[in-house]
């Protein structure tokens, strides 16, 4: 069984079992009927993967990592918010009469600052810092700018990475507001280890940890049967990931620049809802 599989589990079966339960209260989302989507959540989730050792992905049920990927790139390389620049459509219920999600996520990540060594937006700031000033302690990435909170069409889940540097080796935490367990939880995890990939090799480092902070992590009332169902399979064997070496260039990278190999999991037959 891959190690995301084990931390996967363990985190369902914590909050089924020792989660709480906001049914009866007020709750902002809601399912396509209206009904109001109720969670039972675990707070403080702490996951880490050692991704020297073994890429990330799941094989309790199919991650669609290329889509993940791309979604990646939008944010990351091409900072947009512009879903028609998005090959898939995980952000279809979120776009506005402008075809934007609002200022969120790429659109935080490519404003551009006045530093002492120049203006930089934040990702060129850690691409920066991680060949200049490796060892640094403020090699931070934000998307939660309160400035622009009202403009935004869904507050960031994915709100920050911090990046630090141990001799030659990167590791990485990935803040998380709210999480989705069965929709986003994978999808969010590959993409971040694709990024710690992405970074390290541009910045000649190694990569190392990814820990997945987790604040409110939670399973969706219509979400339980499919879970319970999805934990009974028994996890296979670790894909192995590769990217393309020869790219010293972060935004030379295309999703084309990744490989998983033999890549195992289980069928999973369920239409999941999505609350909004």
């Amino acid at each position: 069984m891959s190690r995301a599989d084990d931390l996967y589990r363990a985190t369902c079966l914590d909050i089924l079992e020792n989660g709480f339960s906001d049914e009866g209260l007020e709750v902002r989302p809601h399912w396509p009927d209206g009904t109001p989507a109720h969670t039972i959540k675990k707070f403080g989730v702490v996951n880490r993967y050692n991704l020297a050792e073994e890429f990330p992905l799941m094989t309790l049920r199919r991650t669609y990592w290329k889509s993940a990927v791309d979604e990646l790139l939008w944010i990351w390389q091409r900072k947009s918010n512009r879903i028609a620049e998005l090959g898939s459509h995980v952000w279809d219920e979120w776009a506005g009469e402008d075809g934007t999600i609002g200022k969120a996520y790429g659109y935080q990540l490519g404003i551009k600052y006045q530093f002492a060594e120049g203006e930089f937006d934040q990702v060129d700031r850690v691409l920066y810092d991680l060949k200049n000033n490796p060892n640094s302690r403020r090699i931070i990435t934000s998307l939660y700018n309160f400035a622009d909170l009202h403009e935004m069409n869904l507050y960031p889940c994915a709100y920050s990475m911090t990046f630090n540097v141990s001799g030659n080796t990167l590791n990485g935490i990935l803040n998380q507001r709210s999480q989705d367990m069965l929709t986003a939880n994978n999808w969010n995890v590959c993409q971040y280890a694709v990024l710690m990939h992405m970074m390290a090799q541009v910045s000649g480092l190694k990569v190392g940890e990814l820990v997945h902070v987790i604040a409110d992590c939670h399973i969706y009332d219509r979400h339980i049967p499919m879970v319970k169902e999805m934990l009974k399979n028994e996890g296979l064997p670790a894909p192995k990931f590769s990217l393309d070496e020869s790219i010293t260039d972060f935004y030379a990278f295309t999703k084309d620049s990744f490989k998983v190999e033999n890549y195992q999991y289980h069928p999973f037959d369920f239409e999941i809802p999505m609350a909004i």
